[in-house]
């Protein structure tokens, strides 16, 4: 299916984004963290503007998968990120992964199979309306508020996982308006420029964009990358279901959904914990 080839080439790309973003954002001081100043600081830096190129050409291969699949099929093969991820950092360091890492690497790999094919979304039913938009935006900007309010209370690899998962949430957000931009292509050039989702998609992706810089910022790649990984699936999940009226299986399809979905949980924990990416992620901050 095209949709499944755009979303893991978007997932390779996001991956190489974190990895170049990262190697910026680990350099840039502690005290600009949640200060528009971070993202002044990182834009004079060429690898941070490399990510960046990585981040956009992810958001363009995520378009074009959504504009062929659901919410609820393409952000879950965004999954993929992790290990791109893992893999990226390793082969850039020039450390070899044992054979720990690729059992971990299979294991998200197997349940991510496993999930989708149990689940077996369909594309959405209707488009929302005024009121699914404004209650989303509100529990979603309620959520992310909550979680930065708390991080500003943590430090280290705790703080890079929680805004690991706002990120992760305003991602997933960010790819509603970019599905319901999708589907106003048909209506030609001029409906699509006059249309307000657009706009919303590029507020929300800036903003994600912040959130993430901020997780890279507060601790390890390590740390911040499973959380956004996982979290933003499982957003885009509910907000496919919920907003655009995309199916997955329920019933006796609910126990082996829930087995893909631990595989890829316990995959991503094991592979954020492989001893050499964690020996290359505390060079990182020596």
């Amino acid at each position: 299916m095209i949709a499944v080839l755009f979303a893991l080439l978007a997932a390779a790309s996001n991956a190489l984004a974190s990895v170049l973003q990262r190697r910026a954002a680990r350099s840039a001081p502690k005290q600009l963290a949640f200060r528009p100043a971070l993202l002044w600081s990182l834009i004079r830096r060429p690898v941070w503007l490399g990510g960046i190129g990585a981040l956009i050409a992810g958001f363009l291969l995520q378009a074009l998968a959504l504009s062929n699949g659901g919410l609820a099929l393409v952000q879950p093969l965004l999954i993929a990120e992790l290990p791109f991820t893992m893999i990226l950092l390793a082969r850039m360091s020039r450390i070899q992964l044992d054979r720990g890492t690729w059992v971990d690497v299979g294991a998200m790999t197997a349940g991510l199979g496993l999930f989708l094919g149990a689940a077996s979304p369909t594309a959405g039913r209707h488009t929302p309306d005024a009121l699914h938009w404004i209650v989303a935006a509100m529990i979603t900007v309620l959520v992310i508020l909550g979680l930065v309010f708390l991080a500003r209370w943590l430090s280290g690899a705790l703080r890079a996982a929680v805004l690991g998962v706002t990120a992760g949430i305003g991602f997933a957000f960010t790819a509603t308006f970019m599905k319901a931009t999708t589907n106003l292509t048909d209506k030609g050039m001029v409906t699509l420029l006059t249309s307000w989702e657009p706009y919303a998609m590029v507020v929300a992706g800036f903003a994600s964009v912040y959130l993430l810089q901020n997780a890279l910022q507060s601790g390890t790649l390590v740390a911040a990358q499973p959380a956004l990984t996982i979290s933003d699936p499982v957003s885009a999940v509910l907000y496919g279901t919920t907003m655009f009226g995309e199916d997955v299986r329920s019933g006796p399809w609910g126990i082996a959904e829930f087995a893909g979905f631990a595989l890829i949980l316990i995959g991503s924990i094991r592979l954020s914990r492989s001893a050499p990416i964690r020996m290359q992620a505390e060079s990182e901050t020596a």
